[in-house]
């Protein structure tokens, strides 16, 4: 329907125009705009956008360049091909169809990008080629004139129809060659063309009475186009005056939303004639289906009114031709323009272009996250329309061209605080009522790994009986994690070591946080200990924190008395450690103290002294809390030398333990009154050790008075330079028995007081005799005076030699 030379004439505009706008669509924000003529074959080439926009051939395929329509009712008329980026046909481009008799036809649409997302306004400029013939309304077109018709009359032939614009519309009429008629072109103030019938001599019904002419319509196409009507003219008797309207034109404005049955305009028109000639009869030309759809005229009154509902977006004006018929047959013609005023009866369109969700919680701050496009089809205020964000979310809009927006990150996004941001988007027009519509976006915050584990506690403290079960849980540490999915999910380890440093006493499971004891706890040799847990999370990078466990070991009564002093009889000795305790001894005298430790701790370690078995209970007493044996009472003649204390030692647990400490005490003045004492033995020992027994005692007596001598004779000489201070345990009184052994004078430190300990002859004083640390010794010389820390000492010493 096009010819080659029009299609040649378009190609060499397209493509200089296309370069020029691709040119300088990068450098500015205005629309990138391409001129094709319409009927356009499917697939033909609109221009290069991927070059215009830009796009290099490498980065086509990740920005994905495709093209949408502005408005929900528009078609997609192009499509761009994803190998090249060029803009093609896809449907039928029929300007008549599309932009009806404006002289300006152009198609907007938007092209989108990714990575990162954008929109282009687009637009296509449709020019006109002469597709379309003139033609009229109907093919055969009646007059009836009166003979008496003078000269010059003219009578309107109607307007014939051409789709096209511009030099391709409707430029001419052209009568058939006749001897009384002639047409001439009008043009109206819109610049539409009718045709005129001029009678150029008079008409006489006799001679000639009708006449069949042939009109034509002629465009201004290149070859021309033309159209054809058959015009009948009637030659009627004389009715020599035609109505008269009272305007050749009226103007009326009709608002849109006026009901139907609504007054448009009323008419008038007068005839000079009489009787039948003058009854004028009202009616419309010829006219299109569609205005007459729309508009009904009262025959007799001329009354317009309008038949159907207006829609100032699907015509905004209408031209009626209204036709007064008086009775003779003459007709006057004007002409009624109604102009449809917009109201406000459209909200505003929301188009959501595109969306990207899930949104990174670290996108930075102006990310585009969606793309709408908002259209209101009203004029005016009406059309204008303001979009804005309901509600505080961190998102705002930034207006785009072509009515499109983006919505963009205003703030940082928290997905730990808001892991979905719903927001409205309200367009809302500026008319009287303004009217609105509203879109939900959904934005959804996809998580990033930054928020460490959180223990609940930075020192966690757990308390654990001694002589646990080995695997036995101690404590469960926990960490949150405000993260998701692997960024959240924390995993537990202990802190520290190496593989040559020993297992840790505890150990930690890695999912649960639980804390589990590997082997059972000694208070004595372990009171406390802390280990450092770690929780990580399972993103990438990792992050972590750590916090500390302090394992207290709470003490058992697992461990008995210990006593320390005094001692049980070295392994072989005959005769065990002694006290002597003088006869003359008074109420309260100190015979000795039993000392005892334990192990345990509190009330597990606290002790208690108590006389558990004595010759004459009434003669000794035991400090429950101090141990020392004191005598009760004075000691008389009845009461046998030798005495056997034994003494119990128990602690405070639940339950208690204790230990037993023999005491063996004699009643003597003195070390040699007490020996006899100590030699006695039970019926049954052999006569052969006992003499053994005195042999060796007798000489040892002997030897001791041989030394005594010797030492008399030194100190008669060394009387001036003052006593000797060698002697160490030499006392007033002296002693002449042979091999008697005697220890080093011994002080226990825990003691308030100082004693000495003597035993029998012969034995040798084991190593368990003595207090082992991490009890101190007291120093062993004695005080002057025979005392040792204020306390008298105790006459069963002696003095050595």
């Amino acid at each position: 329907r096009q010819s080659a030379g029009w299609r040649r004439a378009a190609g060499r505009v397209l493509l200089p125009t296309a370069v020029l706008l691709g040119l300088c669509c990068q450098a500015a924000p205005d629309p990138i705009r391409y001129t094709i003529p319409e009927e356009l074959s499917r697939g033909s080439l609109v221009g290069p956008l991927a070059r215009d926009l830009g796009l290099s051939p490498a980065e086509r395929p990740a920005r994905r360049l495709r093209v949408t329509p502005a408005a929900k009712r528009q078609l997609q008329y192009f499509t761009v091909s994803e190998e090249s980026g060029e803009l093609y046909v896809s449907e039928r481009l029929d300007r008549e169809e599309m932009c009806g008799e404006a002289l300006t036809c152009s198609i907007s649409f938007e092209a989108l990008v990714d990575n990162p997302l954008n929109v282009f306004h687009v637009e296509v400029a449709i020019q006109d080629i002469n597709d379309n013939a003139p033609r009229f309304l109907q093919d055969n077109v009646h007059l009836e004139i009166n003979e008496l018709t003078s000269p010059g009359a003219r009578f309107y032939l109607g307007m014939a129809e051409d789709a096209d614009v511009g030099s391709n519309s409707l430029q001419s009429y052209k009568l058939e060659t006749n001897r009384y008629f002639a047409v001439e072109v009008k043009e109206s103030e819109d610049g539409s063309k009718f045709a005129e019938l001029v009678l150029r001599r008079p008409l006489d019904r006799e001679t000639e009475q009708s006449q069949r002419l042939v009109l034509t319509a002629l465009d201004g196409g290149d070859p021309p186009r033309s159209g054809t009507a058959q015009l009948y003219i009637n030659v009627t008797d004389a009715n020599d005056n035609a109505p008269v309207f009272a305007h050749d034109r009226y103007r009326v404005s009709l608002r849109e939303n006026a009901p139907p049955g609504s007054v448009v305009l009323n008419v008038s028109a007068t005839d000079a004639d009489a009787g039948v000639n003058a009854h004028i009869t009202y009616g419309f030309g010829k006219m299109p289906a569609k205005v007459l759809e729309k508009f009904v005229v009262d025959e007799e009154s001329g009354t317009i009114r309008l038949q159907e509902a207006l829609d100032f977006e699907d015509t905004r004006s209408f031209s009626l031709a209204i036709e007064a018929r008086d009775g003779g047959g003459l007709v006057a013609h004007c002409k009624v323009e109604v102009e449809v005023l917009d109201v406000n009866d459209n909200a505003p369109e929301i188009t959501l272009l595109s969306l990207s969700s899930p949104v990174p919680e670290d996108a930075p701050i102006g990310t585009v996250v969606a793309l709408v496009n908002v259209n209101d089809p009203d004029s005016g205020e009406n059309g204008e329309v303001r979009c804005q964000l309901s509600g505080e979310t961190p998102l705002s809009l930034v207006a785009s061209s072509g009515g499109s927006y983006k919505v963009v990150t205003a703030s940082a996004l928290d997905r730990e605080q808001a892991a979905e941001h719903r927001v409205t988007l309200v367009a809302r027009d500026r008319g009287i009522p303004a009217l609105s519509s509203s879109a939900e976006l959904v934005l959804e915050v996809s998580d990033v790994n930054d928020n460490a584990p959180v223990f609940e506690e930075e020192v966690y403290s757990a308390y654990v009986a001694e002589n646990n079960a080995a695997g036995a849980q101690v404590l469960r540490v926990l960490a949150r994690d405000a993260d998701a999915g692997a960024n959240g999910r924390v995993s537990y380890w202990l802190e520290g070591g190496s593989a040559g440093e020993a297992a840790p006493p505890v150990s930690v499971e890695a999912r649960s946080g639980a804390v589990y004891a590997q082997r059972s706890f000694d208070y004595e040799q372990c009171r406390e200990f802390a280990v450092a847990v770690r929780a990580q999370d399972g993103g990438v990078p990792a992050r972590s924190s750590t916090a500390t466990v302090r394992i207290f070991v709470l003490d058992r009564n697992d461990n008995a008395p210990r006593v320390l002093w005094p001692t049980a009889a070295a392994a072989g000795a005959e005769t065990p450690p002694f006290e002597v305790v003088p006869r003359s001894a008074e109420i309260g005298y100190l015979v000795a103290k039993v000392v005892a430790v334990d192990a345990d701790a509190g009330r597990n370690a606290w002790l208690s002294y108590e006389l558990l078995q004595a010759p004459e209970p009434a003669l000794f007493r035991l400090g429950p809390q101090s141990g020392e044996v004191r005598t009760a009472r004075a000691v008389s003649e009845r009461d046998a030398a030798k005495q056997r204390l034994v003494a119990l030692v128990k602690d405070h647990g639940q339950p208690a333990l204790s230990a037993t400490a023999t005491l063996h005490v004699v009643l003597a003045e003195s070390l040699q009154e007490a020996l006899p004492e100590l030699s006695e033995r039970p019926a049954g020992v052999d006569s052969s050790a006992e003499l053994q027994f005195y042999l060796v005692l007798a000489l040892a007596l002997l030897s001791a008075l041989f030394l005594l001598s010797l030492l008399l004779a030194l100190l008669a000489r060394l009387r001036r330079a003052g006593p000797p201070t060698v002697l160490r345990c030499l006392g007033a009184q002296r002693f002449s028995l042979a091999s008697a052994a005697l220890p080093a004078d011994f002080c226990e430190g825990t003691l308030p007081y100082s004693y000495n300990l003597c035993v029998a002859p012969g034995r040798a004083l084991t190593e368990a005799a003595w207090l082992q640390p991490p009890l101190p010794s007291l120093p062993t010389e004695e005080p002057p005076g025979g005392e040792s820390n204020g306390k008298p000492t105790p006459r069963g010493s002696a003095d050595a030699g």
